[in-house]
């Protein structure tokens, strides 16, 4: 039996398109909506906007804030992206969603209706309701005002060009750029942005940051004859780990607008933090709800076999984990990760086994969705794996370690699918999610106030792994916003100290 539009209609089915029109969309948005409120998603009111391609490849290069400040790394990337994308050897990214409230999304005008729901799903109720629920993102983010400061900033950093010269900002944000990775509060929570209090402090706070850095610096240096003080102190007295920061209050020749500037790149780069600690999470989260969401209205009928197999086809392919043995291979797909995770939960909770209530006692059996929403609420991506990837998962993903050391000439398999095994992987795995493993640490030790003002950096490996080549280059940005000698240390696991590189002398340019 063939069921035709109109009995489709009849029966309260959605129109599958392919072509979409907003009245559509309206329709398809209050059925999500529906279905969402059923499984008690708590979300930001949603605000959606439909681009072109060009408009998406351009919020894209500006890591997905079309409203950000103009700078020529924004115009590389975009160029890269329309390449590549021109000549098929990569795709579009369906939607870019901003941590907002209310939360953007932002569709592309040339996908189909059902892309357009699927997008809708993802991003309006997946990503939305993960951005105000997750802890990470409640304590470091205030999404009230993120979109009216990055207007803000971008009109700021317009007035600074027109004032001071474009190759004099684009030179200071080069150099603040190379740094956005040292201008994190990794460890103590940061102030939230609010445009009021920035308007309202900005030139009080340039006046007193200035004060500040003169009476710093109102010494003389001291004449090489002269001997330090045994008492002298150290400055600062304990190691800095946001260099921006540091830089931003104590680099002495910087004028009072390159601070503020400096202050931007540095709130931006905080803004975006919890992001960088959670990618495996809520990808997953939000691709389980578009999963899930859309599943279920296929189930009461709304939509129809050909909405679902456009659907199911491009969430495989979301999906897809690469064996690591093919050449598409580039590492862990966080969405296939992701994603398998929160269904794997929802099973132990439902249908556990005897395995999964050795290893899941508190889970097995319970509320599947208390549970997720408990899983997606307290943890970040290394905590989160830790805590729930489960053996049956580690099967499933064929998951082993290979131990590489550098002290020995051979790999070794170090783990494989044993209840030892299992630990190991899930530790080993969690540990690559854990930032402080992945991005250098370089912290501020000491300040020479009364000698030739040089600013010494401090590296401690993880691992006995070395830096790469590239840190010369970081170097010189440093020695350009600090605008005297800067000197780069190791420090061993025995304790000795290594000098790395130095850039003598007050910065040029």
């Amino acid at each position: 039996m063939t069921v035709t539009d109109s009995d489709a209609k009849d029966l309260g089915r959605l129109d599958d398109g392919p072509d979409w029109t907003f009245e559509l969309l309206e329709q398809y948005l209050a059925e999500i909506d529906r279905v969402a409120k059923l499984y008690q998603l708590d979300t930001y009111p949603h605000q959606i906007e439909v681009i072109t391609a060009e408009q998406m490849m351009d919020a894209y290069s500006s890591i997905g804030m079309p409203i950000n400040y103009s700078h020529w790394s924004f115009g590389k990337k975009f160029i890269e992206t329309e390449q590549r994308y021109k000549q098929g050897q990569q795709g579009l990214a369906y939607e870019i969603v901003i941590n907002s409230n209310p939360c953007i999304a932002y569709l592309m005008e040339e996908n189909t209706l059902t892309m357009q729901a699927l997008v809708m799903a993802h991003a309006s109720y997946g990503h939305n309701s993960f951005f105000k629920n997750n802890y990470l993102f409640r304590s470091w983010t205030d999404a009230g005002s993120i979109v009216d400061y990055l207007i803000f900033a971008r009109n700021y950093i317009r007035q600074c060009e027109e004032r001071y010269g474009v190759d004099e900002v684009e030179q200071l944000l080069d150099s603040s750029h190379a740094l956005m990775n040292y201008g994190v509060d990794r460890y103590k929570r940061p102030q939230k942005i609010s445009l009021e209090q920035e308007k309202a402090r900005q030139e009080s706070r340039e006046a007193y940051l200035q004060s500040q850095v003169n009476t710093l610096w109102r010494t003389l240096p001291r004449r090489e004859e002269e001997t330090p003080a045994a008492t002298e102190q150290r400055f600062p007295t304990e190691p800095q780990e946001n260099l921006l920061y540091f830089m931003e209050k104590n680099a002495p020749l910087l004028e009072p607008w390159q601070r503020e500037i400096m202050r931007i790149v540095r709130k931006s780069s905080q803004y975006f933090y919890p992001q960088k600690q959670t990618q495996v999470m809520n990808e997953g989260w939000a691709t389980f709800w578009h999963y899930t969401l859309l599943n279920h209205l296929y189930d009461e009928g709304k939509v129809s076999e050909r909405f679902m197999m456009e659907f199911l086809h491009s969430h495989t392919n979301v999906v897809f984990q690469p064996p690591y043995n093919s050449q598409w291979y580039s590492g862990i797909n966080p969405y296939a990760l992701g994603f398998a995770m929160f269904q794997d939960i929802k099973r132990i909770c439902l249908s556990p086994t005897e395995e999964d209530k050795y290893w899941f006692p508190d889970i097995a059996g319970k509320d599947w969705l208390e549970t997720l929403h408990f899983a997606m609420r307290d943890f970040k991506d290394e905590s989160f794996i830790s805590q729930f990837l489960s053996p049956k998962l580690m099967r499933d993903f064929r998951l082993f370690t290979v131990l590489d050391d550098d002290q020995k000439p051979y790999l070794e398999i170090s783990a494989i699918h044993n209840e030892e095994g299992y630990r190991h992987i899930r530790h080993q795995l969690a540990a690559q999610y854990n930032l402080s493993h992945l991005e250098p640490n370089i912290q501020v030790w000491n300040v020479n106030l009364r000698g030739d003002r040089s600013l010494t950096l401090r590296y401690v490996p993880h691992n006995r792994i070395p830096l790469d080549i590239g840190y010369k280059e970081v170097l010189k940005h440093v020695h350009r916003l600090w605008g005297f000698g800067v000197v780069l240390e190791q420090q061993n696991e025995d304790g000795s100290i290594v000098l790395l590189d130095r850039c003598p002398g007050p910065a040029q340019g």
